[in-house]
């Protein structure tokens, strides 16, 4: 590891779950039962996937946030610390972690229904918060913690010169507040469009550009755009791999690409980096437990 590396901080704010997954031939519609092949529990929630994604491909990372006073809490804290995530800035709240009840079918393709639990008490910067973000080069945000809290965390970053990244997941409206401390928005198809309006990704990425500087639309098997407001457009295409698992793939492009920025890679390598992460994690079952490491991500993108 290069001194350069270790000197990059990557704080992550956002939820932490317990991914309840069934892995069924094809998922129920409304009223119907199905009978599912198997069932699993894998330590999950977009903050801490990121957070495990960006640990595994060499990031320096914390991760700020809550469990619940709970057996899932123990476990998320413990996968976390596995993959070598400070969890310092994770609290224990009194009642039940978050979960994610997750329908898998065939295709790789996923329902997921949220609960949010401990996450729900995170609505702003608890002590330690603060510094935690200023000590770090990236701040990493989703929305499966309340809003205020989201919005606290990017407004500590901007004021520290730290560089914002955010996932607007699960879609809902923005607030301009929030926008006008992004440095790097990173939607995926369906979430610029909602945010948006626009189905094609090249109009919701002009419009979106009305509101940050920079972002990257992540397109699924067809890889993802790049677009800034000095008039980049940049497509980079995805490896094409057969789809075990999507659940985890925007979470491990986007902690990949945490690591790669950080460590001064050109916006186009960097992209590259983080696909050949992503179409390695769909590969495999599972969120966390799918996410692949430094050297197997060298490795695919040398392949």
């Amino acid at each position: 590891m290069s001194p350069h590396r270790r000197q990059h901080r990557i704080a992550v704010l956002g939820s932490t779950n317990m991914d309840l997954v069934a892995y069924v031939a094809k998922a129920p519609e409304r009223g119907e039962t199905v009978t599912g092949r198997e069932f699993r529990t894998v330590p999950g929630g977009k903050g801490a996937n990121q957070a495990i994604a960006a640990a595994r491909a060499g990031g320096d990372v914390t991760m700020i946030g809550a469990v619940g006073a709970d057996d899932f809490g123990v476990r998320l804290r413990g996968a976390l610390g596995e993959s070598g995530v400070d969890t310092g800035c994770l609290r224990t709240v009194e009642g039940a972690s978050g979960t994610a009840h997750i329908v898998v079918d065939d295709e790789g393709g996923n329902a997921i229904v949220v609960v949010p639990g401990a996450n729900a008490t995170v609505t702003g910067l608890a002590p330690g918060d603060k510094e935690a973000v200023e000590a770090s080069g990236t701040l990493l945000l989703q929305l499966e913690i309340p809003l205020d809290g989201v919005l606290a965390g990017a407004q500590t970053a901007r004021a520290a010169g730290v560089r914002t990244i955010l996932t607007p997941a699960p879609a809902q409206p923005l607030p301009p507040r929030l926008l006008a401390v992004t440095d790097l928005l990173v939607p995926n198809e369906h979430e610029a469009a909602a945010l948006t309006g626009r189905t094609d990704p090249r109009e919701a990425a002009d419009a979106l550009l009305g509101q940050v500087p920079e972002l990257v639309i992540t397109l699924g098997a067809a890889g993802s755009l790049y677009a800034d407001r000095a008039g980049t457009r940049l497509t980079v295409p995805a490896p094409r791999v057969r789809a075990v698992d999507t659940t985890a793939a925007g979470d491990t492009f986007v902690g990949a690409l945490a690591v790669a920025l950080g460590e001064g890679r050109a916006m186009p390598d960097a992209l590259a980096w983080a696909s050949a992460a992503a179409a390695l994690s769909v590969g495999r079952p599972g969120a966390s437990a799918s996410m692949p490491d430094r050297a197997e991500i060298d490795a695919a993108v040398r392949t």
